[in-house]
């Protein structure tokens, strides 16, 4: 913790410098948000907020929440300006190239930054900061705090954290996502699952002793896509479909040595690699069980069609095969599968049940590893028609939409507070894409559209 009347450190950074020293800081599942959140929460201090840091351990990851507030005790009712300081993993480095290969070397070409985290979803943080820093230390009548979380792209572990510690009072919430500045009212929620594929006996004992011998060969075959958010699997090409639907069209006798794709359940993948060799004849082996996988997930995909919620885009459910494993004893295919809110539990427990029958045909195992429901926020409440006024305010566009993104709306509204989804930048074919970028423009819109949300919620 910190005194909220000193401010420490060197001198302020101009807007941009911090954009780019934020940009910097590797805040992927596979490093923790730590840094980014201990940077984060220096620039709070110097704004003259208190800033406590809540900070976890997460399957040996250090991770962190920070909570920001114009003053040190906590008020009985408060509006949160919450932002996630993750990201999703980078993907293959020399597919940024407009960073010169770096993703955390943040690069500005006329209006456009580019770099991991631009859009979805770091920069939206310290716009909220930028805007907080004229509040920090007026009066209040209803204070906000601003909250930047861990493991949005891991279960919302830090949103879940922050509420069953009860670090926060909020009624309210504005959740930082990219939306091109649009006001989102609903969400989607999501399942995200595991299937485990094992290797019979035999074929584990012919894939170590393959390894072993000196005249071993194999064949590669490396499958291009297009990396997109899954929340619009269309709007990508996905590698690992590729791959399972090129091993559906192989003969018998092909031991599989490897195969590798993709970088998390909530991405498509944009590439996919295939190890194989020519074999003798293998006792019950893993092709089938994989072209078996593929036939289910492609009829899954189709009956989720039929499930129509307008005003979402894509306007049904949808599945995607994020990431695909290969280890000693079992292959494990990683996805995910998105949820309008209008979807109700029984409709989706009868999904799931029907996958997990057609993986354990093949003697695989089936597991929900998360599962949180969409959101809904009434459009007739007051907290909608004071921000869409607001918007109206700036000439900017006042309409209601959905977005098949998941968002810690999910989890604060559970808990009875209202949440309005917003944020500069685009998703769909922009984040979880190499060359992710925002405008500059636009966080500067976004900057002035919490600047006045305070001054009429807050003060």
């Amino acid at each position: 913790m910190s005194d909220p009347g000193v401010a420490s450190g060197p001198p302020a950074k101009s807007f941009l410098e911090e954009c780019r020293a934020l940009i910097a800081l590797d805040s992927t599942p596979s490093h923790g948000n730590l840094t980014s959140a201990e940077y984060a929460g220096r620039l709070c201090e110097q704004a003259g907020l208190h800033v406590d840091y809540q900070r976890e351990s997460m399957e040996g990851i250090d991770q962190c929440n920070i909570i920001a507030r114009p003053q040190a005790s906590v008020p009985e009712k408060e509006i949160l300006f919450q932002t996630h300081l993750d990201t999703v993993e980078a993907a293959h480095f020399s597919q940024w190239t407009k960073t010169q290969s770096n993703p955390f070397n943040a690069s500005i070409y006329s209006d456009l930054i580019y770099g991991l985290g631009t859009a979805d979803v770091k920069l939206d943080f310290l716009c909220k900061l930028e805007a907080a820093k004229e509040f920090a230390r007026k009066p209040m009548r209803t204070p906000f705090v601003l909250v930047g979380t861990f493991g949005a792209q891991t279960g919302m572990n830090g949103a879940i954290k922050l509420m069953r510690r009860k670090k926060i009072n909020a009624t309210r919430a504005f959740i930082g996502e990219p939306t091109n500045n649009k006001l989102v009212i609903a969400g989607q929620g999501l399942a995200v699952l595991e299937i485990s594929i094992p290797f019979s006996d035999q074929e584990r004992d012919y894939r170590r002793d393959h390894d072993l011998l000196e005249s071993a060969t194999t064949q590669s075959k490396i499958f291009a896509g297009k990396a997109a958010h899954s929340s619009d699997p269309s709007s990508g090409d996905n590698a690992i479909m590729k791959m399972l639907a090129y091993l559906a069209q192989m003969p018998e006798g092909i031991a599989i040595m490897d195969a590798d794709g993709g970088i998390n359940y909530n991405s498509v993948p944009g590439n996919s690699v295939l190890e194989i060799d020519t074999a003798a004849v293998l006792k019950d082996p893993i092709l089938p069980k994989l072209t078996k996988m593929y036939a289910s997930f492609v009829a899954l995909a189709e009956e989720l069609k039929a499930h129509t919620d307008t005003g979402f885009y894509p306007p049904h459910p949808t599945l995607n095969v994020g990431m695909i494993r290969t280890f000693d004893t079992d292959i494990r295919l990683t996805g995910s599968c998105r949820l309008p809110p209008s979807v109700h539990d029984r409709t989706y427990e009868a999904w799931m049940k029907k996958l997990e029958s057609a993986v354990q045909s093949v003697g695989a195992t089936f597991r929900v590893k998360d599962y949180r429901k969409g959101f809904t926020t009434e459009e007739s409440l007051p907290f909608v028609l004071e921000s869409q006024d607001t918007l109206k305010s700036m000439g900017l566009e006042a309409g209601l939409e959905k977005i098949t993104m998941v968002s810690e709306a999910s989890v604060f509204s559970r808990l009875g507070v209202e949440c309005l989804v917003w944020g500069p930048g685009q998703s769909v074919g922009n984040s979880h894409a190499p060359n992710e970028h925002v405008s500059v423009s636009d966080l500067k819109q976004a900057t002035e559209f919490y600047k006045r949300l305070m001054e009429r919620f807050c003060t």
